[in-house]
């Protein structure tokens, strides 16, 4: 009996030991390099799971590690997954052959996530082309230039909030991701929605967008392990019943979306705001007002212009309060285009600010706000890199390209680790290798909101370099380290500045 019951165990072993073998030889048996340091069950994303570095970081070690090779395998649990080294692959899954790898890897439940599941950047097929379209059209030139006059109203609220803490001391010591949550979310009240968003109130509104933005997106533990689960363990998140949007978030978008529609209903006259450009987009195509459709589509606008845009303003203040002489180059461009338009900060003049272009470029190579793109192969393809390393991808294969790796990598840059604007202008722009600066991505799922996102982002550098100095704070930790807790790309402590006015 005893034999038996040991025979027994040492069978289920070498069972396990054969499935694991043949579960972590999948990229060997197709001659792709393999990262070292596979651990059973979890492949390589110990360190994700237990919260030591995020996704992104891992990944850009293992591009480091992987240096001679176009591509290299490494597993996600038992999953494997394919990261791509090589700008020309990138283009030829983003660009060339996009129809076999059309997906997002990250999915979103539409039964734990109604409202987010309809966002262009998580569906696909016919429900991702219909999206698109719709925000493609929301953000053309001419709705920009509309929604131009919310986003100048912002502007001014910024300043007045501003001059409120410099009215006793003009040295106002700020948290920069915070400061430009405010405007960020007060930019999404006001141009998304058409309403107040008390973002910039002395007393803190429960409501406030920003404090909204935060109760999703904040680094926090609780966050670390919830996103950890949707983004790479789907399965887990469904049978926990884990939702990216809380529940009490959900319900605030569609009651302000409700009470905004039965306030239009009542005027007759229009809004020049996001909402109103979609309610008029359903009108032009003969249909009913569907209030899901439009609560799905502020949403969008919600996310997507709230939490981006801050982390890139934030960093961008942070180059300039280290690097006083491009922020006063910054400030003379500002203040000298801003006089040619008889001392009105317009939307043509935000346009002619190709130095701040160039500023808001470069530290988005550095610091970009997202880490890493994932994409699913729908048809078989062969890749190719140019060292002769081919791979069959098949069907399911999640691919990863990691941006920031690309955007410091010492062969398509010199000297990346330098903040340098002068490598975005007119001459040297035109010498960097395509797909190795991909802030917002690129092809056809290249991001919607990007014209919008630049727009605000440039009004309210404007807004700061008229009329204020940012200097930088002993508080912000130096070197920066970023967090673990965070699927975007956020400095450990925070990035702090002083901010005074400058007399004129």
């Amino acid at each position: 009996m005893a034999s038996t019951c040991l025979t027994f165990v040492l069978g289920a072993l070498v069972l396990l030991v054969v499935h694991l073998i043949n579960k972590y030889s999948y990229w060997k048996r197709r001659g792709v390099p393999t990262v070292k340091g596979w651990v059973p069950w979890l492949g390589h994303f110990l360190p994700v799971l237990t919260l030591r570095v995020n996704a992104s970081q891992l990944l850009q070690n293992m591009y480091r590690d992987a240096e001679n090779s176009s591509m290299t395998g490494f597993y996600i649990m038992t999953t494997p997954a394919l990261l791509i080294r090589e700008p020309q692959l990138v283009k030829t899954i983003m660009l060339n052959n996009f129809s076999n790898f059309h997906l997002n890897k990250v999915k979103i439940d539409f039964d734990l996530d109604p409202l987010l599941s309809k966002n262009p950047f998580f569906n696909s097929g016919e429900a991702w082309a219909v999206g698109r379209k719709r925000l493609t059209y929301a953000f053309s030139s001419g709705r920009l230039k509309m929604l131009f006059v919310a986003v100048h109203g912002v502007c001014k609220k910024l300043e007045d909030f501003l001059e409120r803490r410099l009215k006793s001391n003009n040295n106002y010591e700020v948290e920069l991701k915070s400061l430009f949550s405010k405007f960020t979310g007060e930019v999404v009240a006001n141009a998304g929605c058409g309403m107040e968003g008390y973002c910039f109130e002395d007393n803190p509104h429960p409501e406030s967008f920003d404090k909204i933005g935060r109760s999703i997106l904040e680094p926090s533990f609780m966050n670390a392990i919830a996103n950890t689960i949707i983004f790479f363990v789907p399965l887990l998140s469904k049978i926990l019943r884990i939702s990216f949007l809380p529940k009490r978030v959900d319900k605030w978008i569609r009651r302000i979306i409700s009470e905004n529609l039965e306030l239009r209903r009542k005027s007759a006259t229009p809004r020049n705001d996001f909402l109103q450009v979609m309610i008029n987009l359903e009108k032009t195509e003969g249909e009913a007002l569907d209030e899901e459709v439009l609560a799905s589509d502020a949403l969008s606008f919600f996310l997507d212009g709230f939490e981006t845009s801050s982390i890139t303003l934030s960093f961008v203040g942070y180059q300039l309060a280290v690097h006083q002489d491009v922020q006063q180059r910054l400030r003379d461009e500002v203040l000298s285009t801003i006089a040619k338009h008889d001392g009105t900060l317009t939307f043509d003049a935000l346009k002619e600010m190709t130095y701040m272009d160039q500023v808001i470029n470069e530290s988005q190579r550095i610091y970009p706000t997202v880490g890493n793109l994932t994409k699913t192969c729908t048809e078989e393809f062969e890749l190719q890199g140019s060292d002769g390393l081919c791979c069959r991808v098949k069907p399911g294969t999640e691919l990863y390209i990691p941006i920031n790796s690309l955007h410091v990598d010492p062969k398509y840059w010199s000297d990346p680790e330098v903040f340098d604007p002068d490598r975005f202008d007119s001459d040297r722009k035109q010498s960097i290798e395509k797909m190795t600066f991909l802030p917002f991505g690129e092809g056809p799922r290249m991001c919607v909101g990007m014209r919008m996102a630049v727009l605000q982002m440039k009004a309210c550098l404007a807004t700061l370099m008229r009329g204020y100095k940012l200097k930088l704070s002993s508080r912000t930790q130096l070197p920066l380290k970023l967090s673990a807790s965070h699927f975007l790309t956020a400095p450990v402590g925070g990035l702090w500045v002083y901010i005074s006015k400058i007399e004129k």
